[in-house]
């Protein structure tokens, strides 16, 4: 009996220290807490947060002071870094922000370029064309002018190359390799009146070597701008100047290739035809130039000698590139064979 009250005593003292501990811890729920309550707590937490904040600061700092690579403006932006957080960009770093003004400050340089399948090295010299051309500053349209074929390796290497482009096709059959290049640069010039590309056009043989600071030069030229050029031949061991000659940016005369028939056709220019350019608004647009006729009246033929013409008689208009002095070298016009070489046993078998 003794031992069956004891036991229950115990159970009594349980029940009461557990009813009493639940009755505490739910009103201590309703109680508001006080700000003093919890000094110890958010001490603790805003020490844990400055902690945390400070570390990025000591590793910006560490690095303005250590990494001798940064340049002086990175090193300005990493010690500006806490003001721009809070005040914003300043004048001079929204100037600065990339493709806004340096850009539309540019002028677009349109490249042409007339292809032929007849031509067995296009692909290569597209591609090696395409590479030099992805290394231009924009803005730059590289316009492709080609016979119309089944074949897309054209296509394919102008999607691949990285470059602003557009393939223009024509259907017409011409034999002839000259009147073919020819015909092709009138399309492309027709193409650009006929869309008012603004620019300045550029005709690139795929045998042209360029200097990459030549395309920075002819974004300068108003209305014609020349440049002398060095044409070299794969089968003779020299160099023919070909171009203007200038005085500072002044053009005086021209380089001329020396004709071993004096009774040749004269009606060819004497020009080569990479070795100017033009502002693109005197083919839509003749009136901004004081020209009173456009373009359009000429036939398609004609656009091309209408361009060198203008050239040729405009001499007050032309401009020698670069500015300081047109006798500088930056383009090269390499003379490679076109046509597939001869197999032997085709020459052995004509004797």
């Amino acid at each position: 009996m003794e031992r069956s009250k004891k036991k229950l005593q115990l159970w009594k003292r349980a029940a009461f220290h557990f009813l009493l501990c639940f009755i505490m811890g739910f009103f201590t729920g309703f109680i508001p807490t006080s700000d003093k309550s919890w000094t110890f707590f958010g001490n603790v937490v805003a020490s844990t947060q400055s902690e945390l904040s400070m570390q990025p600061l000591e590793i910006s700092s560490y690095h303005t002071l250590n990494r001798s690579l940064l340049d002086g403006t990175h090193r300005a932006v990493l010690m500006r870094s806490n003001e721009s957080l809070q005040t914003g960009p300043s004048e001079q770093e929204q100037a600065e922000e990339p493709g806004t003004d340096k850009l539309s400050s540019r002028r677009l340089v349109i490249i042409v370029t007339p292809t032929s399948e007849r031509n067995h090295l296009r692909e290569v010299l597209l591609m090696r064309l395409a590479n030099t051309l992805k290394l231009v500053p924009p803005p730059l349209l590289w316009m492709v002018v080609e016979q119309q074929s089944d074949s897309s390796q054209v296509s394919e290497i102008l999607r691949k190359s990285g470059v602003m482009y557009r393939h223009v096709v024509f259907k017409e059959n011409i034999t002839d390799l000259e009147m073919e290049m020819d015909h092709q640069r009138n399309v492309a010039l027709n193409h650009i009146e006929h869309h008012r590309l603004s620019g300045i056009v550029h005709f690139a043989g795929l045998d042209n070597v360029y200097d990459l600071s030549f395309f920075n030069e002819i974004r300068a030229t108003e209305v014609f701008g020349t440049w002398p050029m060095a044409i070299l031949s794969a089968n003779r061991e020299r160099v023919i100047i070909e171009g203007p000659v200038c005085d500072s940016s002044q053009v005086i005369g021209w380089h001329l290739k020396k004709q071993k028939n004096h009774t040749a056709d004269t009606t060819k220019s004497p020009l080569h035809i990479s070795s100017f350019a033009f502002n693109s608004s005197i083919l839509w647009d003749p009136e901004r130039w004081g020209r009173p006729s456009s373009i359009q009246d000429t036939s398609q033929q004609k656009t091309m000698k209408f361009v060198e013409k203008e050239v040729l008689e405009e001499e007050t208009e032309v401009k020698g590139i670069p500015a300081q002095g047109c006798s500088m070298i930056l383009l090269w016009n390499l003379l490679i064979p076109t046509k597939h070489p001869t197999p032997p046993h085709a020459s052995v078998a004509s004797r």
